[in-house]
């Protein structure tokens, strides 16, 4: 199997993922947030706001790849979403107020804007040689980081904020949420 066939395997489990954590929630499921058991009181993500970002995430570092426009920007999802919030943002250091304006009516928004972003991650990393692979990407780094590392540092974070919005899923049924 090549690195571009494991990327794409990979990458083909995130789908799943998230329409599992979403599939059947309404708004206010989506955007319920855990009260958090430390000193600073802040509510936790909510479902709405992991999933939105893993794919603003995919969406963002994938493009940069591939020299392209984000959906986001390009496929009018901002305006779909409607999110007071810039343009441009990904939720990277998002205070709590942040978090509380990425609210969606429905699941399937969120699952219509990932599958989008997946599509087109899919037909980006099937043609991928290894010498693109192993191609440096951001210099910034020590060490520079390869097309390579990125699509897994993607990959990773898209999986854990998925599993944490599987996990607030659970949480929602123990509290009479669901």
């Amino acid at each position: 199997m090549s690195g571009s066939d494991v990327l794409g395997e990979a990458f083909g489990r995130i789908p799943d993922a998230v329409s599992r954590a979403v599939d059947g929630l309404d708004a206010g499921q989506l955007a319920y947030r855990p009260t958090l058991g430390d000193s600073s009181g802040s509510p936790g993500n909510s479902v709405a706001w992991l999933i939105w970002h893993l794919t603003r995430v995919q969406d963002n570092h994938l493009a940069d790849a591939a020299d392209r426009d984000e959906l986001w920007l390009a496929d009018g999802w901002a305006e779909k979403f409607g999110l007071n919030l810039p343009r441009e943002d990904t939720g990277y250091g998002h205070t709590s107020d942040d978090v509380d304006k990425v609210r969606v009516d429905s699941a399937e928004l969120l699952v219509e804007y990932h599958r989008a972003v997946h599509v087109r991650s899919m037909k980006f990393v099937e043609g991928l040689s290894e010498t693109d692979l192993d191609r440096i990407i951001d210099t910034s780094w020590d060490p520079p980081v390869t097309l390579r590392v990125r699509l897994v540092s993607v990959i990773e974070d898209c999986l854990q904020h998925a599993g944490q919005a599987a996990f607030l899923r659970g949480l929602l049924a123990q509290t009479g949420q669901s």
